[in-house]
């Protein structure tokens, strides 16, 4: 439930509301508008008797929100949420933001020197992975947290911001302290203790699609880091199961405004795993702009053939940059810009 304050409603108005709803027994959590206040009523077991609500003074309307999803919801917040980082780059505005890098961290020198090739051609935020979750348990798992450490190399190098994956509740900690953005990868969507704890450690997490989720199943997902407190969340359509083997995965571009219809929250697309093969990626992700994506997650390895992750879905650098030269072709025909780039760090 959702209750709109006048545009002329006081502080001592909103305070009445407030206190109204908890001695009722819900939680009130106010969330001030450009023009008014609304205030969010949390845990509505559907017997909320909504008329001691508008009879207060400055109370416009109260909203029932319908969705399972409450937080998340345009009902809740009308404006979009834009997630800021340290280097400036914004998530959810106007422009097109690019996150790019290998699947997986594997040297200091592999992971610097495409930092170094993607920060030059747009890119602001440095994608890779320290620690793996794999479908074979015999399949290359990661750095860990050597991986953290060489990540956290490539920031100081390039001032590219970090997105890593958190596996399991117990390593969320350590991965926020490199992490600029924690990514929760599409087979822990729905891993409500990790959620919970991503939701608590003060840092914008990047929450991905399941392989098999609905669209209401990842809206759901992200309201757990909403409730967590954690408002700083971004969604990413990686792609779901198909009975096609064509490609690993079928890309799902009709959720990129199906989501922004439903949500203020950002979402990008990732057109690499969406598809599992090189030549897939660039028309996917020139699709993806087209469809209105906040950004893209590309994954970009400097030897594609010797990665020890993914390698057959990663772009070559100089492929990266012809993709990077057509979709801002398309940004600008939608009126969109692109994240400023970085410039390159002052040496010392």
């Amino acid at each position: 439930m959702l209750v709109v304050m006048k545009q002329s409603a006081t502080e001592p108005e909103i305070e009445r509301v407030v206190n109204t709803i908890e001695d009722m027994g819900y939680e009130a959590r106010p969330i001030p508008g450009r023009q008014r206040t609304a205030i969010g009523l949390i845990g509505n077991d559907g017997r909320v008797d909504s008329a001691r609500l508008e009879g207060l003074e400055g109370v416009l309307e109260v909203i029932v929100v319908s969705h399972p999803y409450k937080q998340v919801s345009r009902e809740w917040k009308a404006e979009d949420t834009v997630v800021e980082l340290f280097n400036g780059t914004r998530i959810g505005g106007s422009d097109i933001v690019i996150m790019a890098g290998p699947c997986a961290v594997e040297s200091e020198e592999q992971i610097v020197e495409v930092a170094r090739s993607l920060r030059e051609m747009g890119a602001t935020i440095l994608r890779g992975g320290a620690f793996k979750p794999r479908t074979s348990p015999y399949s290359f798992q990661g750095l860990g947290e050597e991986g953290l450490r060489l990540l956290a190399l490539a920031r100081e190098a390039t001032g590219m911001a970090i997105v890593t994956e958190a596996v399991d509740p117990d390593g969320v900690e350590a991965v926020a302290e490199t992490a600029d953005i924690i990514q929760i990868g599409a087979r822990n969507m729905q891993n409500y203790p990790l959620l919970r704890r991503a939701g608590r450690v003060g840092k914008p997490v990047l929450l991905k699609r399941g392989m098999s989720a609905t669209i209401k199943e990842l809206l759901l997902a992200a309201e757990y880091l909403l409730a967590e407190g954690n408002g700083d969340v971004i969604l990413c359509e990686r792609g779901v199961r198909s009975f096609d083997t064509h490609t690993r995965n079928l890309l799902d571009l009709t959720a990129i405004p199906v989501v922004q219809s439903l949500s203020h929250l950002p979402i990008i697309a990732d057109p690499s795993h969406g598809t599992g093969l090189r030549s897939k990626v660039t028309p996917m992700a020139r699709a993806a702009i087209a469809a209105g994506a906040d950004g893209l997650m590309v994954e970009v390895h400097p030897q594609p053939d010797r990665a020890l992750s993914d390698g057959a879905q990663s772009l070559y650098p100089e492929q990266f940059g012809e993709l990077m030269e057509q979709i801002r072709v398309i940004a600008k025909a939608l009126d969109r810009g692109f994240v400023p780039a970085l410039a390159p760090p002052v040496v010392r």
